[in-house]
């Protein structure tokens, strides 16, 4: 990845650019034209040969072959990280995510802003507002059991906890419609945009914004397919659990068996929320969305299971966490200052939003790295025209020819 990007900034273009762009961009900095023609060679020394007497030209000489070197690199490493990439492990996704958020901070800054911080905030504010709901409606459930049924001030409560009711479902309705739209949002733009830094495909915020509405659509049909497969898997293991704890759960043998099939249960609700979330990625990446990537990232995930369930756990304890320190010291905590409370709330909102970047970026590298493992060398050419389709309004999915099987030497 790139970390110096002040040679790209003076020629106003970014670190993603082509070499073809770089070239005008350079030729239209320094004054002089290029001929287009496919068969010429665009090397420094033939652009600038009518003025290599000059000192002054000499020295943006050096500045177009620092350039040039400088992504030369790039691809070399590129090249080998696609090939290594099946060797990492649980720090080294985490590193190799942490560093894509860092070096190319500009444009997740800006997807932060736009989707995920609306994101966190509305499932900060849904803790804090379906908090005060909930419990003005246990108090009237209290007082409306303390009433005679018969008298007026029965009906009046009644009539009052009818309509707190209705706001409370009508607000969580809005919430979990609001929490999936940005969810998804956010999904499509992160995985996008790492697609398109790992292609080395110029990636700007108005272009990632646009394509987004053209990608969440089959992040919208992959979801329906895992709530569905999520909604049957948790009615059977119910069933399962009452069955056992009706008829041999008030013997050791009993307890021991309602034991270890809650063990079985929160397995099998970790692995299937591990292949929901590769799912995602192979929505936006590939040619099968809904079971059929539901299918696919399950058998990507094999052989990588152990340090997608250890990150999933590492992901969702610091969530609970930050959840939780949100309810002590703001939500629960009335006896505090307002300006206490706010700058708990701000820390807790910072965080969460940080950890939700992580968490998509993290999510997304797994894809890569499992592809890695399982010796499916995408063809970043290809892949990188398929990114560019989106831009067209049409949508061409990166087909199983694209996918190159290649056995690594190790």
């Amino acid at each position: 990845m790139v970390k110096e990007t002040e040679y790209y900034d003076v020629l106003g273009i970014s670190p993603s650019a082509s070499d073809d762009k770089i070239r005008k961009a350079y030729c239209h900095k320094r004054h002089f034209e290029i001929e287009k023609s496919s068969q010429t060679s665009y090397g420094p020394l033939q652009l600038l040969s009518p003025h290599l007497s000059n000192p002054f030209f000499l020295l943006h000489l050096l500045f177009l072959e620092k350039i040039f070197t400088e992504r030369q690199g790039i691809d070399r490493s590129m090249d080998r990280e696609q090939e290594e990439m099946q060797f990492l492990g649980l720090v080294g996704i985490c590193k190799e995510s942490c560093k894509v958020i860092f070096s190319w901070r500009k444009i997740f800054t800006q997807i932060t802003s736009a989707l995920i911080l609306p994101l966190a905030f509305v499932f900060l504010l849904h803790i804090e507002v379906s908090d005060v709901l909930y419990w003005r409606i246990v108090r009237n459930e209290i007082r409306l059991n303390e009433t005679r049924p018969d008298s007026s001030r029965h009906d009046r409560i009644s009539s009052v906890l009818s309509k707190e009711w209705a706001v409370y479902l009508l607000f969580n309705a809005l919430y979990f419609t609001a929490l999936l739209v940005f969810s998804l949002l956010s999904t499509s733009a992160i995985v996008y945009t790492i697609a398109c830094i790992y292609t080395g495909c110029e990636v700007t915020f108005r272009k990632v914004m646009s394509v987004v509405p053209r990608v969440w659509r089959r992040l919208m049909v992959t979801f329906v397919c895992i709530f569905l497969a999520m909604f049957v898997y948790h009615l059977v293991a119910m069933m399962i659990l009452f069955t056992c704890a009706i008829f041999i759960g008030d013997t050791n043998f009993g307890i021991l068996i309602l034991f270890l099939l809650g063990i079985a249960y929160l397995v099998g609700f970790v692995y299937m929320t591990i292949v929901w979330q590769l799912a995602s990625v192979v929505s936006v990446l590939e040619e099968d969305y809904g079971v059929k990537a539901m299918i696919k990232s399950k058998n990507l995930i094999k052989g990588k299971i152990v340090v997608s369930i250890i990150i999933f756990f590492v992901l969702n304890i610091s969530f609970f966490l930050i959840q939780f320190a949100f309810r002590s010291w703001v939500v629960y905590d009335r006896l505090a200052g307002t300006l206490s409370r706010s700058g708990y709330g701000i820390l807790c909102f910072f965080l969460l939003s940080m950890l939700m970047l992580l968490g998509l970026v993290v999510q997304t590298v797994i894809y890569f790295v499992c592809k890695s493992y399982h010796h499916e060398n995408i063809d970043k050419s290809v892949l990188s025209d398929h990114l560019d389709v989106y831009l067209l309004g049409e949508y061409v999915p990166l087909k199983s020819k694209d996918v190159q099987l290649e056995q690594y030497d190790v």
